[in-house]
């Protein structure tokens, strides 16, 4: 297998060797990943990946200098080389919970330690939150469009073998009730679903009674396990659905079929036939038999067949998850924020590519509304331990200001809110120290989250947008910043 932790860019490393000979490498560097746009315009992202990222950062400095001598030639990298190959990574990292909802400009993590270890995660970190990130981000719009359960099989358009499988998890954890790709099942103990393909069918020959064979033999081959038929190879109506309805019935399988069986429609108007093939199954006392949907199916769709009283009881999607088709391109950055102990930002020409320097820490404000249940009601980022960490920490009244107009305010008082801390140390002085969750607790923790959001925070069209904010501290460390940088470029152009 590959070690991710060099699936990496060479400047991380043409870096690295500067930090190495100039002696910077053990400064003290904090490092945040975060991004600054939810794609499709959505309220949120989906935090997945973070798993892992902990497993890469564990295989660093696990290759021989002759794998760093394939890119760094030369005696002058010889000692550098031999640095390398056993450079393990020796720091802290803090990252948000596997199905956690993150917000632009938050932490998702946060990498503290000497900065050429810190440094040289960037490229492999991003590959894999980037990845999973847009794949949760579009499953969990997906699965918000129906209440009824959503399969995952998008491998075969998946970008390669690693997208997929990982892919495949991501989709889980957002939302989606069941995969059709065998090695995530077996990677996380989770299962796996799938039945039949149009080959399948043709194989018993290409004939209305070849269909009726293939229907017969599948049933006698899977009995004790769900039984889903694929009706339209040939016609969905004139033959496929009756073939369906003789095949179950030769062998005994109606509503007593403790497994559960149904039909599985590909093609054509989804909506139309779906009232046509639960008004035959109904006449011919099949009531339970279920109806599945597949065919390019994304939130729109099934927002649209639902709307249209489409009878379909599940779901699968394919390429619209799998490659998160409309934004495949999720914008995580990774950002020095701190220095020596000393915050850093990078500025930029574009006022969106503006970072919050510093150490920083997140809290999650949730506050129990007697009619509506316990809601949250902002996210601030602070720097650790300032004034407002200090406050929320002790449960004090506190005041919140939005970043881009001081004067839009949101005020809590003593013992009417709890606060969460959204980052957790998950590696300790270079050790695993998270807690550990099967991909059954994450999907569960992210619907769990989902609830405490309003209904219209949650809708997928013009979301009403959660508040988040930062504290006052951060705010003007930040400002700080800029105006010292601004000065030193008027008086620096001065002595051109």
């Amino acid at each position: 297998m590959l070690n991710f932790a060099y699936c990496s860019d060479k400047y991380q490393y043409t870096m690295g060797k500067s930090f190495y000979d100039s002696g910077m490498k053990d400064q003290h560097a904090v490092f945040n990943l975060f991004y600054r746009k939810a794609p499709e315009n959505n309220n949120w992202a989906v935090v997945s990946g973070t798993d892992e990222v902990i497993e890469m950062i564990g295989n660093l400095g696990n290759m021989d200098p002759s794998f760093f001598e394939k890119f760094l030639p030369g005696e002058e990298y010889a000692e550098f080389r031999g640095y390398l190959s056993s450079m393990k990574f020796t720091g802290t990292v803090y990252a948000m919970r596997e199905g956690e909802i993150a917000f632009p400009n938050q932490p998702i993590i946060i990498v503290e330690g000497p900065l050429i270890e810190a440094q040289v995660l960037e490229t492999p970190m991003l590959c894999i939150m980037n990845h999973q990130m847009a794949v949760a981000t579009k499953a969990s719009r997906v699965c918000r469009a129906t209440n009824r359960p959503v399969s995952e099989f998008g491998s075969r358009r998946a970008h390669g073998p690693w997208a997929a499988t990982y892919g495949a998890k991501a989709a889980i954890i957002a939302g989606c009730s069941a995969t059709s790709n065998i090695l995530t099942g077996a990677m996380y103990d989770y299962g796996s679903t799938g039945t039949m393909a149009h080959s399948y069918v043709t194989a018993f020959g290409c004939s209305v009674e070849g269909e009726h064979k293939a229907f017969d033999t599948y049933i006698k081959t899977h009995k004790g396990e769900p039984l889903i038929l694929l009706i339209d190879t040939y016609d969905t109506l004139k033959c496929g659905i009756l073939n369906a309805i003789r095949s179950f019935k030769e062998n005994g399988i109606d509503d007593s079929y403790q497994w559960g069986y149904g039909i599985r429609l590909d093609s054509g108007d989804l909506a139309y036939l779906s009232i046509e093939c639960r008004e035959i199954l109904d006449s011919n006392g099949l009531k339970g038999c279920k109806i599945f949907a597949t065919n390019s199916l994304d939130e729109y769709l099934i927002t649209d067949l639902e709307r249209q009283g489409a009878c379909i009881d599940s779901y699968g999607v394919g390429d619209a998850i799998a490659t998160s088709k409309a934004a495949p391109c999720f914008g995580n950055v990774y950002k020095l924020v701190e220095i020596d102990r000393e915050a850093v930002l990078k500025r930029s020409e574009d006022k969106i590519k503006l970072i919050n320097p510093g150490f920083q820490i997140t809290y999650r404000i949730m506050v129990n509304d007697p009619a509506k249940g316990h809601r949250y009601k902002v996210d601030v980022t602070c720097l650790r331990g300032d004034e407002l960490s200090r406050k929320i920490e002790a449960g004090e009244a506190f005041t919140v200001c939005h970043e881009q107009d001081r004067y839009l305010t949101k005020s809590f008082e003593a013992g009417e809110y709890t606060a969460s801390v959204m980052q957790h140390k998950v590696i300790d002085n270079g050790t695993r120290c998270d807690t550990p969750y099967t991909l059954k607790e994450k999907r569960e923790y992210h619907q769990e989250v989902l609830m405490h959001f309003s209904p219209s925070e949650r809708r997928l069209i013009n979301p009403h947008f959660y508040k988040v904010d930062i504290s006052d501290d951060l705010y003007n460390l930040k400002m700080g910043i800029i105006d010292k940088i601004v000065k030193e470029i008027k008086n620096f152009g001065k002595l051109q």
